[in-house]
């Protein structure tokens, strides 16, 4: 389902501990430069005003009417009444805050909020990753065409989401897609973000270097340190994002193995994909070991990593082949092959959280 030619508008938010973002989308694409205004606040009547200003700011700026406001919005939270809860980075929020209501009864028309996780990968099941990989295959002899998705972000923290078959799947207590709560394969008191997260890249590298953590260099540094692009310590920078691989892709099979669709990859991390995207690959399709000691495929499909070149034309190419209807003359193409892709967001993380916005609020306007 695609709206890049609905011209109806939605205003919307990117709602962070330090800005709130503002900004408004039409046919799927920003329609005026986003306005920031600092997410501070001694009191929550500030930060309430700060939001209802953003957004009187954004309809100032348009010659329509918007139909909806939808936007991300940490949690917890209850995302299908509005209601947001005790938020670590937005301490004025305590005791449920009825958000969602109060921007309705401003501004009066209907108010959609769900977390980035939901909203990257509903966005790349409209216009990114989803759509391009079906296109390609299309043109395969293959019969195959996806209709399920993982999105996963890896950044400040592990988020995800999940859509299946043009809908976004949601919870009955809006703690739908927390991968983040996984166990850790390398750790298992801990959760899966410890890992799969910035810090997780500079503690591992700290680790290996011998570095105090407030010295540590940023992710992208260490990133550039692994391939050979700055001067560093090249095995420690691997090491890191190895061992985020490692954790990542064991907790998406975990993922996967329930939901069997593609993945897609956003968030800060998302950028140092050709350091460790092969190794989470083949951690998905690593062998567990049955009780009398043979191996046992990790999942009932085999991942491919869909950056590279290869792997992609295999993924491509499947197992097609033609078998005859019984007692008939006909015969129908048949792919036995039961795999998946995992990429890259197509759309890069802001763009896809912001038509996953938009989208998901014409979806329910239209519904």
């Amino acid at each position: 389902m695609r709206y890049n030619e609905d011209k109806r508008v939605v205003m919307t938010l990117d709602a962070g501990g330090t800005n709130f973002v503002f900004s408004a989308v039409q046919a799927e694409q920003e329609i005026i430069d986003p306005i920031s205004i600092p997410a501070e606040g001694n009191t929550l009547e500030i930060v309430l005003n700060k939001i209802i200003q953003g957004f009187n700011e954004v309809k100032a700026k348009l010659n329509v009417t918007p139909v909806a406001i939808s936007f991300c919005f940490p949690g917890p939270a209850e995302y299908e009444l509005g209601i947001i809860g005790d938020l670590e980075n937005l301490p004025t929020f305590r005791g449920g805050v009825a958000l969602g209501p109060m921007l309705e009864e401003k501004f009066g028309i209907p108010v959609f909020i769900n977390n980035d996780g939901d909203l990257f990968a509903y966005g790349e099941a409209i216009a990114g990753l989803l759509p391009e990989i079906n296109s390609r295959i299309s043109s395969s002899k293959s019969p195959k065409n996806y209709q399920n998705l993982l999105g996963v972000t890896f950044g400040t923290g592990y988020g995800g989401g999940i859509v299946s078959r043009g809908e976004l799947f949601l919870g009955d207590n809006s703690a739908q897609g927390e991968i983040n709560r996984m166990r850790n394969k390398l750790h298992t008191n801990a959760s899966v973000e410890e890992n799969v997260s910035i810090r997780g890249i500079k503690r591992i590298f700290c680790r290996e270097t011998n570095h105090e953590f407030d010295t540590c260099p940023e992710p992208r540094e260490i990133f550039e340190i692994g391939m050979g692009l700055r001067e560093g310590n090249k095995q420690a920078a691997t090491t890191a994002f190895h061992r985020m691989a490692e954790v990542a892709g064991d907790s998406i099979a975990n993922a996967i193995t329930m939901i069997d669709g593609l993945v897609v990859i956003g968030g800060g991390l998302a950028g140092a994909h050709p350091l460790f995207l092969q190794r989470l690959v083949d951690e998905m399709n690593s062998n567990f070991t049955t009780i009398v000691g043979t191996a046992l495929d990790r999942m009932e499909i085999k991942a491919f990593n869909l950056e590279d070149e290869a792997e992609f034309q295999k993924f491509y190419e499947g197992d097609t082949r033609e078998i005859r209807i019984p007692f008939s003359t006909r015969r129908i193409q048949y792919d036995p092959m039961k795999r998946i892709g995992v990429g890259i967001s197509r759309l890069g993380t802001s763009k896809a959280v912001s038509v996953g916005a938009y989208a998901f609020a014409l979806h329910k306007l239209d519904s």
